[in-house]
């Protein structure tokens, strides 16, 4: 998820924007075609990953994390924080409210949606086939019944009489336009790689679609609850045309539609009436944007905003001990992670980011940066994300890891052994939060404990997403602070990021092991095989220090007293998470 900022989703294909392929209307296929230059992986894949809770006897083959769907009781051993299934339920309905965010989206289009500020809005206006549920679950969305006739077919039954904002109706001829648009390589959308494995999109009745895969893929069906899967009215798109996303109306089916988008300062958005579903118990919402974390902060203790998520990691004991309101954790399925992004110089040696990593204090960061709200690791994956694993091989995929804990003098050594003593590594840093800038000086003290010379580039908070889309942004950078979160619960979502030519392999890993391993992992339909495989990979990834994990982080949310309901996971960016906002009981 690069989001735009140190917060990254899995972005997956940039380039130009362009109109999507023209399509007929009975019997219209969108084919997938394999995505340009850093979309496209080794075996024309992608990566993927999620789960199922559909009336559907094929989708038992599916069930890989059941287990997961529900967030652990407390943050662990030794963590200042706990973690809540969700916060109250609303007493009735409010007239608007107001949701401070860290920056502004540059569009609304779906399929750009690959950052924070952006799912965060546009999962109340629009909706995708499935829907991620506030337990990490996936539910039926657009699409009432998913089928899975054979390894090679999904068909999607759309549900009746679903309204687009602007009055259409839902057919099969939007979801095979909607599809298409991800998949055509000449709109550069960031999900594109998402459908490397699709053969067709093809309208198979009026509210009937079909998915043809080129080889078995047990990750596309679970995009399909993310922005991958999102449904906008194609007469609503073609008429919008290149402004499409920026301004006018999205033409979506969720319970908002955008209302007033007051560039630099705020959207805002209006409960949409013809909703097919449960009508969304505030009448507007309004999203401001806040880039300092302080101006943030300060607007939730005055009520200026009534709630955010990605709380300012500095602010955690401010709001905590404020009158205003409540500061909630929920489970993240985030880690946060030091992105290595060029292996041309001293990065180059494994030894280096061995070291590196060795000598990294995590403790500290997660204290200073995370304001004591997250825990050590050096897992990329989230243990919320194995939760479906058979024990033994959720066990294998943690035991064989490196231990967390500092240990300046053996990474000195490594160094030496390496002739890196005096190299010079660029680290990008921003003021975006504390917790980027907190990391990258922590990278910056332990390269220098161990003989490197670490040189800090600080970028602007609105400027950093550009590290996640432009190689330009990224040359002369060696490394940067990421956190990343897993759309689906699934550990391939990141461990498939390391795959020759996957969109978020910056440095350019390539090792053929993996990427068979890769391609093993998301045909398998097994689910003990696919998390053995996954297993191995994190092992692989873990062994060459591809990044350097440095810990979990859960999702924080604040809402003052005047409203409730919002979800504590980090479902709200596929979920319309502000249809359940509403009045507090008083």
């Amino acid at each position: 998820m690069p989001r735009s900022l140190p917060w990254s989703r899995a972005a997956r294909s940039a380039g130009p924007a362009a109109t999507a392929h023209g399509a007929t209307a009975h019997g219209a296929t969108a084919h997938a075609a394999t995505a340009h230059g850093a979309g496209a992986t080794s075996a024309g894949r992608p990566s993927a990953p999620h789960r199922y809770a559909l009336p559907v006897a094929a989708l038992a083959a599916l069930s890989l994390v059941a287990a997961c769907s529900g967030p652990p009781k407390d943050g662990g051993k030794d963590t200042a924080f706990k973690l809540s299934a969700g916060t109250p339920a609303p007493a009735g309905e409010i007239d608007s409210f107001t949701w401070a965010v860290y920056a502004e989206p540059p569009t609304l289009d779906y399929i750009s949606a690959f950052d924070y500020p952006a799912n965060t809005i546009l999962s109340n206006v629009c909706e995708s086939l499935m829907r991620w549920t506030p337990q990490l679950t996936m539910a039926p969305g657009l699409a009432e019944k998913a089928t899975h006739p054979n390894d090679l077919t999904w068909v999607y039954d759309l549900r009746a009489g679903v309204r687009f904002h602007d009055g259409g109706v839902l057919t099969a001829d939007d979801v095979v336009h909607s599809l298409g648009r991800q998949m055509d390589p000449e709109n550069g959308a960031a999900w594109n790689s998402n459908f490397s494995t699709v053969e067709t999109v093809t309208k198979t009745g009026p509210l009937q679609v079909t998915v043809k895969l080129k080889q078995p893929d047990s990750q596309f069906p679970q995009y399909m609850a993310t922005a991958a899967g999102v449904v906008a009215s194609k007469a609503g798109v073609e008429k919008a045309g290149e402004d499409y996303g920026t301004t006018g109306s999205l033409d979506c089916t969720g319970p908002f539609k955008l209302g007033t988008w007051s560039k630099g300062q705020s959207i805002e958005l209006q409960r949409f009436d013809g909703y097919w579903g449960t009508k969304a118990k505030s009448a507007k919402a309004v999203f401001t944007f806040l880039t300092d974390p302080n101006a943030r902060t300060n607007a939730l203790l005055s009520g200026e905003a009534d709630g955010g998520y990605l709380i300012p990691t500095e602010s955690y004991d401010r709001l905590r001990a404020s009158g205003p309101g409540t500061l909630y954790f929920g489970e993240g399925l985030s880690t946060v992670n030091v992105n290595v992004t060029s292996m041309k110089g001293a990065l180059g040696d494994v030894r280096v980011r061995r070291a590196l990593s060795l000598a990294l204090d995590r403790r500290g960061f997660v204290k200073a940066g995370l304001g004591g709200a997250g825990t050590i690791t050096s897992s990329l994956t989230s243990k919320a994300i194995w939760a479906g694993a058979p024990a033994a091989i959720r066990a294998s995929a943690f035991d064989t890891l490196p231990s967390p804990d500092q240990n300046v003098e053996a990474a000195k050594r490594m160094i030496e052994e390496a002739g890196a003593t005096g190299k010079t590594l660029t680290v990008a840093t921003s003021s975006i939060g504390q917790d980027v800038s907190v990391l990258a000086t922590a990278i910056q003290d332990a390269g220098t404990k161990i003989g490197l010379k670490i040189q800090l580039k600080t970028i602007a908070p609105n400027a950093f997403t550009s590290l996640f889309t432009d190689p330009a942004a990224r040359e002369g950078i060696d490394m940067f602070p990421e956190t990343y979160y897993d759309s689906i619960t699934d550990p391939m979502d990141l461990l498939s990021n390391f795959q020759t030519g996957a969109y978020q392999n910056y440095a350019g890993y390539s090792d053929a092991s993996y990427d068979t391993l890769t391609d093993k992992a998301r045909a398998e339909s097994d689910p003990a095989k696919r998390f053995s495989a996954a297993a191995e990979l994190q092992k692989k990834a873990s062994d060459q220090v591809l990044w350097i994990p440095v810990a979990e982080w859960p999702t924080a949310v604040f809402l003052n007293k005047r409203i409730t309901g919002a979800p504590t996971t980090i479902s709200y960016l596929y979920y319309p998470w502000a249809a359940d906002v509403g009045a507090a009981a008083r």
